[in-house]
């Protein structure tokens, strides 16, 4: 294992559902294919919004869990229990005292269908037709508390809310929560489900979405010049994290280590990026790892296909780590799953370092000028790396890398 004498996590699960499908088998084989989960919006609600695309996942989660199991729950916490429930079982259920056992859940908004959906309903109908699962449904650390009642967790249930970098900060919250003696299992991760008008109107009056409403699947478009802005996406991703002696006593399989996080605020700008905050959480990171920039041969970067935000990170990653590291922007097939976007990110990193193989960024065509990075193109790169950083970054100046080791 590259790496030094800080301990870090074992990560034995993985889940997901994306755009690109429900479980991470299909995730990741859609991530190697260069596929693309981004499509029209078909609702009616769309027709007269400036931008009508969106990724939206594949398998509906309300369809996995079943009417009954998913009618309490908003469609960001489906989507939490449904990665949750996959991390878990990839995990081998570990067996755990339920006051070792934590959850940590991040997401940049929570249940906000839920809110709107009952807000219309109450204007229409009056107060009576208002769910009665209502609060439990719309509250951002309603997936933390399903998941940890779902697997008896009693040693915490916490929730960052970080905007787009919420799931991955979680998952660095679960790290320190081990280091800190206080777990030695962790459940972590984020979800999102904001593919609604307001969202979509919102995002769109700043400028921040891709207007190519008449090519979906060619709109989110990371480090290429002729990008407009990102993709709005949906989803869930979970891993597991084990104290290292904790799997290895009950000898556990081990996609990779959580080597070190590094989390940060810029206090600059409630929604431009800063270079220092960016190169400040990868150092962190870094440290936290024992590990130097030139030990780091992949990144999954945050690259979410806006302008000014991946001219910005590309700076930040050659100043913090080089420009040796092979990059790619996985957002530009999923979309961008906001409070998930960290934790699946995350996920594709440590795949990338287990199986060898680094997905291509899509809709490449011709790299910004402004990019000196070596980013990955055209075909999966393959090769073998001993570590890899993935990068979320988020309104309000929130920083966080994570970094992975074999």
């Amino acid at each position: 294992m590259a790496g030094g004498t800080k301990a870090g996590a074992t990560v034995t699960g993985l889940g997901a559902t994306t755009p690109l499908g429900g479980d991470v088998a299909a995730t990741w084989a859609g991530m190697l294919a260069g596929r693309s989960g981004v499509a029209m919006l078909e609702q009616d609600w769309a027709e007269d919004l400036p931008v009508r695309i969106a990724g939206q996942m594949l398998v509906d989660p309300a369809e996995v869990l079943g009417r009954v199991g998913a009618r309490r729950l908003d469609r960001f916490q489906q989507a939490a229990l449904v990665a949750a429930r996959e991390a878990w079982a990839d995990a081998g259920a570990p067996e755990v005292e339920p006051e070792r056992l934590a959850v940590v859940i991040g997401t940049g908004v929570g249940g906000m269908r839920t809110t709107l959906d009952q807000d219309d309903l109450i204007e229409a109908s009056g107060p009576r037709r208002v769910s009665p699962y209502t609060i439990p449904m719309l509250m951002p650390n309603g997936a933390a508390g399903v998941i940890s009642i779902e697997f008896g967790a009693r040693g915490g249930a916490h929730t960052p809310v970080s905007a787009c970098a919420s799931g991955a900060e979680a998952i660095a919250m679960g790290l320190d929560l081990i280091r800190l003696g206080r777990a030695d299992v962790v459940i972590a991760g984020g979800a999102e489900a904001c593919v609604h008008p307001l969202a979509l109107a919102g995002f769109a009056q700043i400028k921040a979405l891709s207007t190519r409403n008449d090519a979906p699947q060619e709109a989110s478009r990371p480090f290429d010049a002729g990008r407009d802005g990102f993709v709005l996406g949906e989803g869930a991703g979970v891993v597991v994290l084990e104290r290292a002696g904790f799997a290895a006593a009950r000898g556990a399989r081990a996609h990779a280590t959580l080597a070190g996080a590094g989390t940060t605020s810029d206090a600059r700008h409630i929604t431009a990026a800063d270079v220092d905050g960016q190169v400040r959480a990868m150092r962190l990171a870094l440290a936290a790892a024992d590990l130097g920039p030139l030990d780091i041969g992949h990144v999954n970067a945050h690259a979410t296909s806006t302008p000014t935000g991946d001219v910005t990170e590309s700076a930040s990653i050659a100043e913090a780590l080089g420009t040796h590291p092979a990059v790619t922007a996985t957002k530009s097939m999923t979309g961008h799953l906001c409070g998930a976007a960290g934790a699946v990110g995350a996920i594709a990193a440590i795949l990338a370092l287990r199986d060898g193989h680094i997905p291509a960024t899509r809709n490449l065509d011709r790299l910004d000028p402004q990019i000196k990075l070596d980013i990955v193109t055209g075909a999966p790169r393959q090769g073998r790396w001993t570590a890899a950083m993935t990068n979320a970054f988020g309104f309000g100046g929130h920083n966080t890398s994570l970094t992975f080791t074999t």
